[in-house]
């Protein structure tokens, strides 16, 4: 029998396995305490514990780790400042206040004379932050942005601790680096509606922001492959530029071409390029492919996405691992009966015919306080038929 890291290395090198690897996706994968006892903490229920257990000792685990450190915006300075100074904060200023139970985060972006805001709140009930005002929300807004110095957004990159996890982890599983495309640092700027109007009818001007947020991204992913070598990453934010949102043309106009130069540095070290793309990926299938992307995740079938895994199986196989492509409402809302066929077809789909490999996983994972004895007994479901599964 072969041991998680094993089974996971071998499946993103295409190589035979003793059965399907099965993920938990953000179980087991984020950091979470539930011991914390801090009131936004929803995994300190009772009722996580089993699950978070489940996915410690029965999952072939993959840790989701950031080799960004979160003072990462301090530089040092040459004219009257103080080399702990933080550059950012001559431009932002962040504010948190408590209303009504929930936590609300508001920032204000002050260039030239310009002012720019953004406000975000998360409840104690649920695991999601939810932006209610987004930073830019006009040409303009974007205008000025693009004003704002490079060193803004230099970043402090250590990846001591994705390799001390690594060590720690052992034969469990692997470590895996998580980073967001530069799309996905653009768009979440804006609503989805100024974001697509903006990607539509002002090109050039999205350019040039692409290019922006690219610089640093593309630093802190050079540093961490070379240093970090020969491990899986996740890139997330191509899903912004899939249908409905933006047509194919733009997928290869802002996904390819700035993506893809993460995927080819991650891969020239020997790393493992995996693409997150929620949705309709049909018509962009071929554009990930051209990247030389090693893996994509979750392959989400209808109404969610629209492929069913023995589709892109049978089509794309022989060039993508794929991760997928259990919903995570049917895990919270299916009926045991009924969910252990899902995981019957998705199994037999996903490992059909000739291809790379496989990983039974769901497409997220549930962020409420409570986790239902339904819920838990399709988790359960899952980890049995995987490890009974014959190739």
């Amino acid at each position: 029998m072969m041991t998680s890291r094993e089974r996971l290395m071998a499946t993103l090198r295409g190589e035979a396995v003793d059965r399907p690897a099965v993920n938990f996706y953000e179980i087991g994968g984020f950091q979470i305490d539930p011991s914390d006892p801090d009131e936004f903490n929803v995994y300190n229920d009772p009722s996580w514990r089993p699950l978070l257990q489940l996915a410690e000792e029965q999952t072939d685990l993959i840790r989701m780790r950031s080799p960004v450190r979160s003072n990462s915006h301090k530089v040092e300075m040459t004219h009257d400042k103080t080399d702990s100074a933080n550059y950012r904060d001559e431009f932002f200023k962040t504010e948190e206040y408590m209303e009504n139970g929930s936590r609300f985060k508001r920032v204000t972006l002050k260039i030239g004379n310009k002012t720019m805001t953004s406000l975000t709140r998360r409840s104690p009930k649920i695991d999601t932050v939810w932006t209610i005002e987004h930073l830019l929300k006009s040409i303009d807004d974007l205008k000025a942005y693009l004003e704002l110095p490079d060193e803004v957004f230099t970043e402090q990159v250590d990846i001591t601790d994705l390799v001390e996890e690594d060590k720690k982890h052992g034969d469990r599983g692997i470590v895996m680096v998580d980073t967001e495309d530069p799309i996905c640092s653009a768009a979440s700027l804006f609503s989805m509606e100024d974001f697509t109007v903006i990607a539509m009818t002002e090109q050039k001007l999205f350019h040039r922001l692409l290019e922006k947020l690219s610089r640093h991204i593309y630093c802190r992913t050079e540093k961490t492959a070379k240093e970090f070598g020969g491990h899986l990453w996740r890139i997330y934010g191509p899903e912004y530029a899939t249908e409905p949102y933006l047509p194919p043309n733009l997928f290869k106009e802002y996904v390819v071409r700035y993506t893809g130069s993460m995927v080819q540095t991650i891969q020239k070290y020997g790393g493992f390029a995996r693409i997150h793309c929620h949705g309709r990926v049909r018509a962009v299938l071929d554009y990930i492919v051209k990247m030389g992307a090693t893996a994509i995740d979750p392959v989400e079938p209808p109404p969610h996405g629209d492929v069913e895994l023995d589709y892109v199986r049978n089509k794309y196989g022989r060039d993508l691992v794929l991760f997928g492509n259990l919903e995570v409402a049917d895990i919270e809302n299916m009926e045991p009966t009924e969910f252990e066929k899902v995981v019957g077809k998705t199994l037999e789909d996903g490992t059909s015919g000739e291809g790379k490999g496989f990983v039974l996983m769901p497409s997220s994972a549930p962020n409420g306080r409570k986790i239902t004895q339904r819920t838990m007994a399709n988790y359960e479901t899952m980890v049995r038929l995987a490890t009974d599964f014959k190739l």
